[in-house]
């Protein structure tokens, strides 16, 4: 059997291309498969006046754990994304807040605080149709692509920043070192 051989790409992402003849293409179907589930589940949301034109699909072992689609107009929520609605109802089905053997399908590129819950819910794998530039370019703003590739437009947000100083500054730091003996994380 000949041995898996290392692509790089020019945007410098690493993949893996199997030895196995069809495995490719075994993919390419079985993804298109949830993305297109991910997709129904988008025009599904719209339809039923629960939110914009998003779905998202957790799966693990080849099975569909959740598919769920924006919420944010439905439950008054702008957290309420496909992706991170996914990542709760996945959680609470499969009792854990860790889904490292599961994938999702999201029918868009995810926006940063739906990349960051994907991250932070340990998913091993990403597949995404639309490019945000798709959502942006009809009107959905909360992508910040921009701000992430560097280009700067969606960093012009109208927000303050800043960090607390002083007391304030050392108790909240505190409460960390204070709790660290009662959190076993993963």
């Amino acid at each position: 059997m000949e041995e898996a051989q290392v692509v790089e790409s020019k945007d410098g992402t690493i993949s893996v291309a199997s030895a196995f003849p069809g495995h490719q293409e075994a993919v390419k179907d079985r993804d298109h498969k949830f993305l297109s589930r991910a997709v129904e589940e988008a025009y599904h949301g719209v339809d039923i006046g629960h939110g914009g034109p998003f779905g998202a699909v957790v799966v693990r072992n080849d099975e569909v754990v959740v598919s769920c689609h924006n919420m944010v107009l439905k439950n008054t929520d702008p957290t309420a994304h496909a992706e991170v609605t996914a990542i709760r109802e996945a959680c609470k089905k499969l009792g854990q807040i860790e889904l490292s053997d599961c994938e999702i399908y999201a029918s868009c590129e995810p926006c940063p605080m739906c990349f960051g819950a994907i991250h932070l819910s340990r998913i091993k794998r990403l597949v995404y149709g639309a490019k945000a530039e798709a959502a942006i370019a009809i009107g959905f703003d909360d992508f910040i692509a921009d701000a992430l590739r560097g280009t700067g437009f969606y960093q012009k947000a109208h927000l303050e920043i800043k960090k607390a100083d002083g007391t304030g500054a050392i108790i909240a730091e505190e409460v960390f070192e204070k709790t660290k003996e009662k959190f076993q994380l993963y």
